[in-house]
């Protein structure tokens, strides 16, 4: 991913698939407004006379150069279960958000010997419309009731999906202990009083005259 030429093109080929924009939000790591804003530019045929529309300000993370290689991924899910040993002491079950938050929980997991569990956010289902959708838990993973957990995404961009785990997670009689993700672009130290930890944090530095 180069420019914002390639996101709209992947962002086409997306909604083409029949993918939501919820979904495409998070294939392409940005928030649902930058997903539904390429989505539009995708359909768009502007004319010379037009003027450039205006995105949303975002920080577009492409990591698909860890996610393609499986030692690369694993190497990285252990950096991620480094920064979550030191966090409880009774955890044995790491919840990973899909999708690409299943696989670096799948890693952490096993390096912090814990089960695992995978939880499919809201936005999945959000095409751009206001109406209210739920997420879940798979029934083909651990678990949740009474036991102490991490959270793992790939990356945070504005909290909401984090916030919906972590009150999901507190609604099944679970205990988030703490949070881990790839990237955070928003920079926060908790959410829902629960600590995040991160890889890398992004800091959009704006000028102003």
């Amino acid at each position: 991913m180069k420019n914002i030429d390639d996101l709209i093109s992947s962002a086409a080929e997306l909604a083409e698939g029949g993918l939501s924009k919820g979904e495409i939000a998070d294939e392409l790591n940005v928030s649902k407004e930058t997903a539904s804003w390429l989505v539009q530019r995708a359909g768009a045929q502007p004319t010379a006379e037009e003027e450039p529309s205006v995105g949303p300000q975002d920080i577009h993370v492409d990591w698909s150069a860890i996610g393609r290689d499986s030692a690369r991924l694993s190497f990285v899910g252990q950096a991620m279960a480094d920064l979550l040993s030191k966090q409880g002491e009774n955890v044995d079950l790491t919840i990973g958000i899909e999708k690409a938050g299943a696989p670096l929980a799948t890693t952490i997991a096993r390096e912090l010997d814990t089960d695992l569990g995978t939880y499919g956010p809201s936005k999945h289902q959000w095409d751009g419309d206001d109406d209210a959708v739920a997420g879940s838990f798979s029934r083909n993973f651990a678990t949740i009731r009474d036991r102490d957990c991490y959270v793992v995404d790939d990356t945070i961009t504005s909290g909401t999906t984090m916030t919906e785990t972590i009150d999901a997670i507190r609604e099944e009689g679970g205990n988030p202990v703490a949070c881990c993700v790839l990237t955070d672009k928003r920079g926060v130290a908790e959410i829902e009083d629960v600590p995040v930890y991160s890889l890398v944090q992004v800091l959009r530095v704006d000028q102003h005259e």
